[in-house]
């Protein structure tokens, strides 16, 4: 008997050793993150103690805390609803909070080291100091222009993105995803009204809940002949230089040919590249992208920001909103050789080509200042509970340089060709010099295509004042030419709130 009392012993003097052992592993690494845990009731508690700061644009509270009679004393409501969705997040209490709500939640919460003197103040005052605000780059006029043209577009679509930048800065002026959600049932204090209301919301089939404008790729279409053509400016193909065109091109080993949208573009054997980016001639790109090769397309793709895996858009060098990396995707055979096919649908942005909306107006921006791309960003000033004290002001900085000035003034100008001569005619503004691309992009077999448009305003003395890209998710017939007129309203609208200078 003796030996096997002898083996419990040592099992049971084994079970308390790991028992000991793991309580001390979660008093010295896992204590803080248990304390801080969403799903720690006191935490919870105390974390409503306090109102939490505003998140504001232009003057105007878009995320507020509202007093209550409750054991959470102050509740976070949205009086823009839907209409900001996407940037600002939610603040539930038992869901993970998303947006800017999650991107800044110390700062708002009150618990940033910043703060830390409000805090100690209130240890001897017995006061409970609200959190810090954070004032947005929105322009309030941009957003609910991008918001209301989406949402009423003349297709009908329901899913799509827009986003405007400032070409100067990299200051956001709208960002708006569609079909979009109202987050102020996700931060109701009835925590199974709020798990009901998302569940409806991750359960619906459109998606409201993704962000289109940061967080999802679809094939770009013609826009992407814009990263195209700054490689053939890059390697000597001038836009007057003349390149093969035709009514229909097939590439080498495909029997598929590639056409135009319609007969009447590009019919000659060969055009300027001017004319091919005005007229969006397919066969010219196609030609163009084979004889510059994989390797020099997808170089220049990820001189314009393709493959970057860690933008985010919050504050300038800090984290934030998540952003998709756009993709150029394969363009090889299975034996690692360029497959010409491929690189010609590749290079009128189809095949494995995925771009995000932000990607677009990157594109676009970096055109419009002179090859310059700055670095995009959300967060323009975070101030203190009483706002006499700023903690934090954005400084504008550059990303990267994709081209120089005089590859920039030739896509610029190319640009501006679109809309005064092609496709892009409806982003037109009265008073502004607006370049862009249209671009139709195939969704599948059985699925009407998708319509982009990227593109910039400058005013009188050239000076740029606005990038965007409209992405119509499915948009069919006339896609292309509805997201360039939504582009010039949201460009208008930016235009409008800062003085129409």
């Amino acid at each position: 008997m003796n030996a096997p009392l002898r083996r419990v012993g040592v099992v049971v003097m084994i079970l308390f050793g790991l028992l000991f052992a793991n309580l001390n592993w979660i008093q010295a690494y896992k204590a803080d993150e248990y304390r801080t845990s969403d799903y720690n009731g006191r935490v919870q508690v105390a974390e409503y103690e306090r109102p939490r700061g505003n998140i504001e644009a232009g003057g105007i509270a878009l995320a507020t805390s509202k007093a209550t009679s409750g054991k959470l004393k102050y509740l976070r409501t949205y009086p823009g609803g839907a209409k900001y969705a996407h940037v600002l997040g939610y603040k539930p209490v038992n869901l993970g909070d998303t947006g800017i709500e999650r991107v800044e939640n110390d700062f708002l919460a009150g618990t940033s080291d910043a703060l830390i003197a409000n805090r100690i103040k209130d240890m001897f005052t017995g006061d409970k100091t609200g959190g810090g605000n954070v004032l947005l780059t929105i322009s309030k006029r941009a957003q609910d222009t991008a918001y209301e043209q989406l949402r009423n577009n003349n297709n009908g679509v329901k899913k799509g993105a827009a986003i405007a930048i400032d070409p100067r800065t990299g200051a956001v002026q709208a960002l708006v995803s569609m079909p979009s959600f109202d987050p102020s049932p996700l931060a109701d204090h009835d925590t199974n009204k709020a798990s009901a209301a998302y569940n409806r919301l991750e359960q619906d089939p459109d998606g409201p809940l993704k962000n289109r404008a940061l967080s999802e790729t679809l094939p770009p279409g013609s826009t992407f002949k814009i990263v195209v053509a700054a490689a053939a400016l890059e390697n000597g193909v001038g836009k007057n230089t003349q390149i093969p065109a035709g009514p229909s091109w097939t590439p080498p080993t495909s029997g598929t040919p590639i056409r135009n949208a319609a007969p009447s573009i590009c019919p000659q054997s060969q055009v300027t590249l001017m004319d091919a980016v005005t007229h969006s001639c397919n066969t010219g790109f196609a030609q163009l992208g084979v004889k510059l090769g994989a390797d020099t397309l997808k170089e220049k793709a990820r001189q314009f920001g393709f493959e970057q895996d860690d933008l985010t858009v919050g504050q300038l060098g800090e984290g934030g909103l998540p952003v998709a990396a756009s993709r150029t995707g394969d363009m090889q055979n299975p034996d690692g050789s360029t497959d010409p096919a491929a690189l010609a649908q590749s290079s009128i942005g189809q095949n494995n080509v995925r771009m995000t909306p932000l990607e677009g107006a990157l594109i676009a921006g970096t055109v419009a200042n002179g090859g310059s791309q700055m670095r995009p960003y959300l967060v323009k000033q975070l101030l203190a509970p009483d706002r006499t004290t700023s903690y934090y002001t954005a400084k504008p900085r550059e990303l990267r340089q994709p081209v120089n000035g005089t590859v920039a003034a030739d896509l610029r100008q190319m640009m501006v060709s679109v809309v005064e001569n092609g496709s892009g005619q409806k982003a037109q503004i009265r008073g502004y010099t607006v370049g862009g691309k249209t671009g139709t992009a195939q969704s599948g077999p059985n699925t009407p295509d998708h319509g982009w448009f990227i593109g910039f305003a400058l005013d009188k003395n050239g000076t740029p004042v606005s990038a965007v890209c409209v992405m119509l998710e499915e948009a069919g017939s006339g896609g292309s030419a509805e997201a360039a007129r939504i582009a010039g309203k949201i460009m208008q609208a930016a235009i409008a709130d800062s003085g129409g200078r």
